[in-house]
């Protein structure tokens, strides 16, 4: 269907769109434009100006009969009318008309079988770099003949203006599933790029039988694949990139008949306080090609300070797949052993590692706890205690149930154990407490990978209900039970039991479930 009139596609024909340029074409057009600066390791630094990380208030989907009674209408999914869309739409062609573009051409979901052609437009060489790296790049035949099934435009320099086009603010991300398209402008956060493909594969997949998941994955050497549910923070990327474990991907991931397979090409780390140390496949993969986010760097040397935060919390780091040492290409493989949720818990109340039942597992799926911590999102500046649906409320269209029953049928089909691990507080809540050692969560992700935490000696929490392991190599076992880990126990208690009310509150909002998932949860 023509839309306008020009059309994009006339559009898109003039000489000054540069179609799917190398990443070193990419930073040379970067660095000309000055829209970035290169870093001692040859990675492309660029900073984003007041939003450094997702706008969710600012998020809409097309309301359109086709999709009204498939969509979970809120706060999250906010309604706008064809007719503000294309208001907006209008008005990128004009600025399309008289700017330069970047045009990648390229895939969503490693698995052929359920693959998105995608097309991304961008007002920035810098940004189109970041697509280029964390969306599946095509071969040669594979481009030549590409037909695009979803196309985004990203125009950071065109804003809204809410008195006239219905939004927020000068900020819109705004997804149209009839049209296939999605616009992005006011923003120069790249990540609201990455997150709309979600968006939409998040729609799409489940309608296919295949369950979507903000998740990173990885595969040991005898094919046991892991995955680690959690909200931005809580330590997806980190912990998947081991060393001993071939990575499938960090964030994005579905799950078919057949298995798991990574949605996108690239990775997207956080990386405030990052360290050769602790961090070393992560650390190596930012290097020429790769795209630094918000990073401050030293005036003479050009040498990132990861331990900065003058920008924000929120800085990243976007780099291929292929640049973490031994990753799993092409990203497609067997259905998972192990399942991890992760939180980030900021009431330092909940214990670093518990093991669920299927019970629990849905419980704690449907719940999504965790603390978004700062920078992740505009306006968050310390960590602030959310319940988000299935670990990734801001990228589900559809209905929670949706999501749930996928999962809950095939955690028993392939017979997954399932883990709560807490990365977050430990001996007393944010500003008192200290953040869980990453070695320890290390050695405790370690002991469930190899089995040998199911083998201790374990005792209910009286709160949450949740099985805790008394013992497990490398951690002290004082850590385990985190009521031990506070000076006044009594806080602890009254702490626990506020934390415990609100998963029971919040979980009233899915009075649908079955008796047995209810009672799974916190006893308050």
């Amino acid at each position: 269907m023509e839309l306008l009139n020009p059309s994009l596609h006339e559009l898109l024909m003039r000489p000054n769109v540069y179609y799917n340029l190398s990443p070193a074409q990419l930073v040379e057009h970067a660095l000309k434009r000055n829209e970035a600066v290169l870093t001692d390791t040859g990675a492309l630094c660029a900073t984003t100006g007041k939003y450094t990380g997702r706008s969710p208030k600012d998020k809409y989907i097309v309301d359109q009969s086709s999709i009204h009674d498939k969509i979970d209408w809120g706060n999250i999914n906010q309604p706008i009318s064809a007719e503000k869309f294309h208001q907006i739409y209008d008005r990128m062609l004009h600025f399309i008309d008289k700017n330069d573009l970047y045009v990648f051409d390229g895939f969503a979901g490693a698995d052929p079988a359920f693959r998105l052609p995608i097309r991304v437009i961008n007002q920035y060489a810098w940004h189109n770099l970041f697509v280029h790296q964390l969306f599946i790049r095509p071969t040669a035949s594979e481009l030549n003949n590409h037909q695009p099934e979803f196309t985004v435009i990203c125009l950071p320099g065109l804003k809204a203006i809410p008195e006239l086009d219905g939004t927020f603010s000068e900020t819109f991300i705004i997804l149209n599933f009839e049209e296939k398209l999605v616009l992005i402008g006011g923003t120069e956060y790249a990540g609201e790029m990455k997150k709309s493909i979600f968006s939409v594969m998040n729609y799409l997949l489940p309608q296919q039988g295949v369950m979507p998941m903000h998740c990173s994955a990885n595969v040991g050497k005898d094919g046991d694949v892991a995955l680690f549910f959690g909200l931005s923070g809580t330590g997806k990327t980190t912990l998947s990139a081991d060393p001993n474990r071939h990575l499938i991907g960090d964030d994005e991931h579905g799950w078919s008949d057949h298995g798991i397979f990574n949605i996108e090409g690239g990775c997207y780390a956080k990386c405030i306080q990052l360290s050769q140390d602790r961090e070393p496949q992560i650390w190596n993969a930012i290097k020429f090609g790769s795209v630094l986010e918000n990073v401050v760097l030293e005036p003479d040397t050009r040498k990132p300070d990861y331990n900065s935060s003058a920008l924000t919390e929120n800085t990243r780091a976007a780099y291929p797949i292929d640049y973490i040492e031994g990753a799993w290409i092409p990203g497609v493989s067997g259905h998972p052993k192990v399942i991890i949720f992760l939180t980030a818990d900021a009431f330092g109340v909940l214990p670093p590692i518990a093991r669920l039942s299927e019970e629990q597992a849905m419980y704690h799926f449907l719940s999504g706890y965790t603390s978004k911590l700062a920078g992740t999102e505009r306006g968050i500046t310390e960590p602030e205690a959310t319940f988000s649906t299935c670990f990734g409320s801001p990228f589900l269209p559809l209905h929670p149930y949706v999501y749930a029953e996928l999962l809950g049928k095939k955690i028993k089909e392939h017979h997954v154990r399932v883990y709560l691990v807490n990365t977050g507080w430990s001996g007393g809540p944010y500003g008192v407490g200290q953040r869980i050692k990453l070695s320890y969560t290390r050695a405790m992700i370690n002991a469930i990978l190899d089995g040998s935490i199911d083998q201790v000696e374990t005792e209910e929490d009286p709160i949450f209900g949740l099985t805790i392991p008394l013992s497990c190599p490398h951690v002290p076992s004082e850590v385990l039970i985190p009521r031990n880990t506070w000076a006044d126990q009594t806080a602890y208690d009254l702490k626990a039991r506020e934390l415990a009310e609100r998963f029971v509150k919040n979980f009233e909002k899915f009075s649908q479930m079955p008796e047995h998932i209810k009672k799974a949860g916190p006893k308050a």
